[in-house]
Order: C-alpha cells, then structure tokens, then sequence
C-alpha cells in the first residue's frame, strides 16, 4: 500500500450464527442468520461506515466459511490485504441466543486453536501499522501463541504512538485462567494511549473495577484516554485534564452483542477527526445504541449521518 491507513485492526474474525428466533434456546430454533462477526472485524467494518481507510490482520480458515468472510470485508470494504488463509486451521463459529433486553449467551468453537490466534509476526507490516491513524488490538489477542508474541511485536514496533487502543476484551472462556488474563492484558496496557473497557474488564486489567479508579489506574500506567463502559449508567472517560460522563441513549434492545464494536468504530471516527471529548463519547454512544437495536451486528453498522440523526432524535429507534 502506498498510502498510511486511517486504522489498522488485530484480531478476532468469524462467523456468527444467530437465531431468528427470540427468546428460546438454541435447542428450540430452526433457522439462523449467518453474519460477518469478531470485535476487531466489527470495529473495522464500523469505521468504514464513517469513510475511513481501514483493515484487519486476521486468519481464516480455507473452507465455505472462511471464503464467505473474505467476501464480506470486501463488501464492507475493509481491505483483507492481511488476511491470510489458514491452510490447517478451521473458521471459527459463534453462536449465540437472545433474549432481550440483556442476556446474550455466546457458544464459540474455536477449538483447537482459532486461525486468527494463529497469527505470527511474519504476517505483520510493520511499516504500515506504524504509519496507521489508529492502531486497535484486543485483549483476546494476548490469550495464545503465536498471537502473543505477534501482537507484541506490532505495538513495540508502533512505539506508543497515537492513537495506539487497546479493546480490554476480557472473555474467560479464551483463557486458561484469570490470573494469566490479568497478567497479560495488564502487560499491554503499557503500549496503549487509549483503553476501553467495561467494568469487568478493568479489573482484569488493572484491578479496579470502580469506574474512577479504573480510570486512575490507566491512566497512571500512561494511558492518554481511559474509557470505562458502565451498562446503564452510561459512559466515563478520563483524560489527564478532562472528565466527561454521558448516558445510553434510550433504546428498545434487540441484540447487545455488536454495540461495543458500533461504539469502538464511532470512537474511531471521533479520533480521527479530532473531536472534543463529550461529542466523540455521545456519537460513540449512539452508534451502539443503533446496533443493539437490531438482530445484525456488522451489517447494522451506522454511517455517520444515521448516529447525528439518532442524536438528533434523542432515541436509537
């Protein structure tokens, strides 16, 4: 590529299976949706939708599913220039059932090893991720080998620079344990100038789950911008000079599940264009509210105009 992108993700990338139906088990449905999914593949799809220049680094499997992925990112236009076709590994699936307004039960098979854990630093260009507007990577990313390792080459390699975020993205179930979780997601805190997280996360990470303290901790170990998602009390962020605090936009939920990923597209966007703090954090707001709204997660991804029309409207619906 002859030109810097505006962002560059690292991470997870595959199917998601939802059910069209609400409110039963998996064992009780009879038809799913099939849908592009991942939280760094969702970022990227999400800042798109914003017009930026974005791609992933990632791993599919060489099978229908992988092949499907591929032509998703290019439908979202995410450029896949760096994702690579596992010849081994299968793609990954991730169930999950729903039933409103909160609980989102997720299955994923990923077992033995997903392709995009299987990402070595050989597959990186590190002159580009230098180069990026941002650079995203989840802590999902530091939970196997030879991710780790490949992950860590890339943020020495960017050197802090901003905007460098790190997605805490604690899930237990990719994890032999917690204190291993909080030991290396704690370790890549040091290369972040952003940080977002929710609660949960932030005790994972720094072992602090109050918001404001949270929000301390990140930002003592260098952090630049602390984010610390607080469910329905909405949103905190903390800057070395600046505090800002804003509810959920009111919405009639659907599926949570890909408004985290609606939100981190939209900070995105609010990075890259050099918005205030309050203004990036209420766009950010809404575009997860969007989502949550609908069954999709990628494909519900807002542009720019809906977000300032639900702001507008002071409602995602």
């Amino acid at each position: 590529m002859q030109h810097s992108l505006d962002l560059i993700a690292f991470g997870r990338l595959g199917v998601d299976l939802y059910p069209l139906q609400q409110g039963v088990g998996i064992e009780h449905v009879d038809t799913f949706g099939k849908f592009l999914g991942g939280s760094a593949a969702n970022v990227t799809v999400a800042a798109a939708r914003h017009g930026h220049s974005v791609a992933l680094i990632s791993r599919v499997g060489d099978d229908p599913f992988g092949r499907y992925l591929l032509s998703e990112l290019e439908r979202f236009k995410v450029d896949r220039t760096w994702v690579d076709i596992d010849p081994d590994l299968k793609t990954p699936l991730t169930f999950c059932e729903i039933f409103p307004p909160d609980d989102f039960p997720l299955y994923f098979y990923r077992d033995p090893l997903a392709p995009d854990l299987n990402v070595d630093s050989d597959q990186l260009d590190l002159d580009a991720i230098r180069s990026a507007g941002i650079f995203w990577v989840t802590g999902t990313g530091f939970s196997r080998e030879p991710s780790r390792s490949a992950h860590l080459t890339a943020l020495r390699a960017r050197g802090r620079a901003p905007h460098t975020v790190l997605d805490l993205d604690y899930r237990p179930m990719f994890w032999e344990s917690q204190a291993e979780a909080s030991a290396q997601i704690s370790s890549a805190v040091e290369y972040a100038t952003v940080a977002v997280g929710n609660r949960e996360e932030c005790e994972i990470a720094v072992g602090e789950s109050d918001p404001e303290r949270a929000a301390d901790a990140l930002l003592e170990r260098g952090v630049e911008l602390a984010i610390v998602k607080q469910g329905p009390r909405g949103v905190l962020a903390r800057t070395r000079d600046e505090r800002v605090e804003v509810p959920p936009l009111p919405v009639s939920v659907v599926n949570g599940l890909g408004a985290g990923d609606a939100f981190g597209g939209a900070l995105c966007h609010g990075l890259l264009e050099g918005w205030g703090l309050d203004r990036t954090l209420r766009f950010a707001n809404a575009a997860g509210a969007i989502v949550a709204s609908q069954l999709e997660c990628a494909g519900a991804m807002p542009t720019t105009i809906d977000v300032e029309a639900a702001i507008d409207r002071g409602s995602a619906a």
